[in-house]
């Protein structure tokens, strides 16, 4: 028997829709502009973030908002270096292409947030990773998944950095050694707003259709 509790919503066909184009609207942002963010705002969608699903109800992610000048500009130190050492696997035409792509927004993001899983966490008492222990660090990818859609739905950028030693960003942010980088954002306003992705428009790669991706 179906029950649904008393302030249940009902999404109509409007928000559907709308719905619908915040998830194709979503981009991966490298051109920001420096205007801070609202007051508390940050804070706000970290909170939703925090209610993505989790396995186990582990909450496995870990947030880790980086605002010291001096640990912001060790982690541009180490995405050149770990950009500079790409660049040399590239080959021809694309390395030619590589070099020319924005690949991150440290510079120009007012915020950046690490985001690290706790791989073991007491939480959620180990339900449902015994066989499948990679779920945890699958849950803190869909709160950052969460985080990116909730800032879009703000007009706020977000960009995912993962040109980045992962034990050197633990060392430089000072965090339990137990604990693994996911993700490093930058967040805040995008100096570019468009539907197709950056990498597209600059040659790189191009979005599969969904008849090539699903059996």
């Amino acid at each position: 028997m179906f029950k649904r509790e008393a302030d249940a919503p009902i999404f109509g066909p409007a928000f559907q829709a709308e719905l619908d184009t915040l998830f194709r609207w979503r981009r991966d942002v490298r051109r920001f502009r420096r205007d801070a963010l609202p007051s508390g705002l940050l804070d706000r969608l970290l909170e939703t973030a925090n209610a993505a699903p989790s396995v186990g109800l582990s909450q496995p992610w870990r947030f880790v908002t980086v605002d010291d000048p001096a640990r912001r500009a060790a982690v541009r130190a180490d995405f050149e270096a770990c950009n500079a050492a790409a660049l040399a696997t590239q080959d021809g035409t694309r390395a030619a292409n590589y070099a020319r792509l924005k690949l991150a927004g440290l510079e120009q993001a007012p915020c950046h947030v690490a985001v690290f899983v706790e791989p073991d966490p007491e939480q959620g008492h180990g339900l449902g990773r015994r066989t499948m222990p990679e779920s945890v660090a699958y849950s803190a990818v869909i709160a950052v998944h969460t985080l990116w859609l909730a800032a879009r739905a703000h007009g706020i950028g977000l960009g995912w950095v993962s040109i980045l030693d992962p034990s050197r960003i633990r060392t430089i942010l000072d965090v339990p050694e137990a604990w693994q980088l996911v993700a490093y954002l930058c967040i805040g306003y995008p100096e570019i707003d468009a539907v197709t992705p950056e990498l597209e428009r600059d040659g790189w790669e191009k979005r599969r259709s969904i008849s090539i991706v699903a059996r």
